[in-house]
């Protein structure tokens, strides 16, 4: 099922749940004399509905801006990767500047076709792109340079292995390690249950007023907080990033 069809049922369903409480608790007449409480519950309303509403507000900017990065990384690691094969193109010795660049091709094959998978379901990725991208510097350290030339371009090599390192320990962190914590889940969810529970409270002649606007208030906050889900691993998701700037850097290095 698509990530639309289930929002969609997740949202649809919470307004038919809260329109269903408002009326029932309509029908019973749990809300005779709420009127007068309306002033008082308003003002408590507003108090609780601004701050959950800056609460996702702000966990929605910093999971949007954490996925923009994310794929603005991927880049850099993988432009870092096809910088290096090519800046070992100076080196002297040409079966050495064959196996940078081989090795650069099966670290970014490990990339799209272990990694990416593993990262979009939330695992550990394993040490097999680590191990690779140590055996790329390692030949890239041991190639030998036999003029100023060779040198500055081995040197440029390296740096670029800093730059894909550490971009590649950004990613991992990110797919592994990112998303929202349990104690903000939790202000979340129970700022959107407070925020929900105290227009149950009004009172008024119209009832079905009065069901359409819990109901819409309950499917808003559905919303964001679906929303929020589907933004907390950026390689999965609504947020989706694919491995294509690997594949980009793999056509590069043919």
């Amino acid at each position: 099922m698509s990530i639309y069809a289930t929002g969609l049922l997740w949202v649809g369903g919470a307004a038919i749940v809260a329109g269903l409480v408002a009326y029932l608790i309509r029908r019973l007449g749990a809300t005779q004399g709420a009127v007068e409480n309306n002033e008082a519950a308003g003002q408590v309303f507003t108090l609780v509905g601004g701050l959950q509403a800056v609460l996702v507000a702000f966990v929605l900017i910093s999971l949007f801006d954490g996925a923009s990065a994310a794929e603005d990384g991927s880049y850099t690691e993988a432009d870092s990767v096809v910088a290096a094969a090519w800046a070992s193109e100076s080196l002297s010795g040409e079966a050495d500047r064959a196996a940078i660049v081989a090795q650069a091709r099966d670290y970014t094959e490990t990339v799209i076709d272990e990694e990416w998978p593993r990262m979009r379901e939330g695992q550990e990725v394993g040490d097999q792109g680590w191990n690779e991208l140590s055996e790329l510097r390692r030949l890239v350290a041991a190639a030998p340079a036999e003029d100023e030339w060779a040198i500055d371009q081995k040197n440029e090599a390296s740096q670029q292995l800093w730059e894909a390192y550490k971009a590649r320990q950004e990613r991992l962190n990110t797919a592994t390690g990112g998303g929202v914590n349990s104690v903000v889940w939790f202000a979340m969810v129970a700022g959107a249950v407070m925020s929900l529970a105290l227009p149950l409270l009004f009172g008024g002649p119209r009832p079905l007023t009065h069901i359409l606007i819990v109901s819409t208030l309950a499917a808003t906050m559905t919303l964001l907080l679906y929303a929020t889900h589907q933004l907390q691993n950026p390689y999965s998701g609504g947020a989706e990033i694919g491995p294509a700037a690997f594949v980009s850097a793999l056509e590069r290095l043919q």
